[in-house]
């Protein structure tokens, strides 16, 4: 299973990014979908999940202005990043957990898509 995220650029503090994330391959089902970020010289870290029943949960540093949601018809996945800060400068990579065709689990990651907030 493949995964192409895109959406990332570059934008003002306070502006607003949407990022998406399709998921392609021999897909049978879909457990859940998430993104994290990786910012320089830090560790991978959560941003946002959603099950494929979809509940969501946050990181806190952007609960009330990030919104996860998904496309279960298009096998994706989207974050809605609105108030954006410096801080929320990263590579932002989606991940998608479920199981292909053949019965067999799937945990894919995508490539990543820079995301880069100026003051």
């Amino acid at each position: 299973v493949q995964l192409q995220a895109s959406g990332g650029g570059l934008v003002q503090a306070g502006g607003s990014l949407r990022l998406s994330c399709v998921a392609s391959g021999s897909i049978f089902s879909i457990i859940g979908m998430g993104w994290y970020r990786q910012a320089p010289g830090l560790q991978r870290e959560l941003v946002a999940r959603i099950t494929s029943g979809g509940s969501t949960m946050y990181a806190d540093a952007v609960k009330g202005r990030f919104t996860i949601s998904r496309d279960g018809a298009k096998n994706t996945v989207y974050l809605q990043m609105n108030s954006l800060k410096p801080e929320d400068t990263a590579v932002y990579y989606c991940n998608i957990d479920g199981f292909q065709q053949t019965g067999m689990a799937f945990h894919s990651w995508g490539q990543g898509t820079l995301v880069t907030v100026s003051s």
